[in-house]
């Protein structure tokens, strides 16, 4: 009877060790390669992960962990900050224990800085899904990406008088990163990020343009504001260029105003106007605004868990 094997241990034939910088594009290789597989397409870009990895409180070395096989190809990674987990696979590597490699890993990793919990999210009935599934992740919560169809028009949404739409001004970032985080933090369970975070991801994240902030300002006060990103991916035909909408919130004393649905339509606008086809965007449970996006012509097109370890 042969012996199990140790899920702590990398299978054989692959050895591990932290990423540094100049594996952001591999690591964007690998979760592409996923994404194609699980979704049909492809939503990461080298900006995600370089935005990410730039922030000022992620330590790389110590918060990452790669898996390459016998020619230093990297095959998959994974990624632990707070109580958040990121894990690619790449499919041709599937199956030989990575997966339950990286998830022990993970939960290593996050009980040893004192969380309670650490998750990550997984396609709704992919790969991924089944085997957090299997080792005992538990749902915390779903998730939806919702597209703008090809072509659809949106009808106008005005503003109340004395409010218009625009894009940011640079003495404004810092208003719209304390609307961000108060609105994030009403149903998001996580410290406060600080400036240099936020905009770590947003503003200064690679390829970023000043357009793509875009905010509802009156008397001089931020007071909504949507984050536009650009992505370029490969097709069968040549290439799709999307907006995403990265960011979306209200000041809470300004909900119920419309400004919302107006800055979404502003945004798709934009973003058509930048050569996108397809606008696109993510929700979860926690938020209660799947009914919003739904209103202004947005579809559903995956649906996600985000599965949770408890480490108490």
């Amino acid at each position: 009877m042969s012996t199990p094997r140790d899920p702590s241990v990398p299978p054989a034939g692959y050895r591990t060790g932290p990423l540094v910088p100049g594996d952001a594009a591999a690591v964007t290789a690998v979760i592409a390669a996923q994404e194609r597989h699980d979704t049909g397409e492809v939503m990461i870009e080298e900006s995600d992960i370089v935005g990410d990895w730039q922030r000022p409180s992620f330590d790389l070395a110590a918060s990452t962990v790669g898996v390459r096989d016998d020619d230093g190809t990297l095959v998959a990674y994974a990624e632990v900050h707070g109580d958040r987990a990121e894990v690619a696979v790449h499919p041709d590597h599937r199956r030989r224990g990575i997966g339950t490699f990286l998830a022990g890993w993970c939960t290593d990793l996050a009980r040893s800085r004192g969380e309670r919990v650490v998750g990550s999210p997984a396609l709704e009935g992919s790969p991924a899904d089944a085997l957090l599934s299997s080792l005992g992740w538990r749902v915390r919560w779903q998730s939806w990406v919702l597209a703008l169809p090809e072509g659809a028009e949106v009808p106008e949404r005005g503003l109340p008088a004395g409010l218009e739409v625009r894009a940011a001004r640079p003495e404004e970032h810092e208003a719209c990163w304390v609307l961000n985080e108060d609105a994030f933090l009403e149903w998001s369970q996580r410290e406060r990020d600080g400036f240099e975070d936020w905009a770590a991801r947003t503003v200064r994240r690679p390829g970023f343009e000043p357009w793509q902030l875009r905010v509802v300002v009156g008397d001089g006060e931020v007071l909504a504001l949507a984050l536009l990103q650009l992505v370029t991916t490969p097709t069968e035909d040549g290439e799709r260029t999307e907006a995403y909408v990265a960011r979306l919130a209200t000041r809470a004393d300004q909900r119920g105003r419309g400004l919302a649905q107006a800055l979404l339509v502003d945004a798709f606008a934009q973003g058509r106007a930048h050569g996108a086809s397809v606008c696109t965007l993510s929700t979860d449970s926690r938020t209660g605004a799947l009914g919003l996006y739904e209103k202004v012509g947005m579809r559903v097109t995956s649906n996600w868990v985000n599965r949770a370890a408890d480490l108490t």
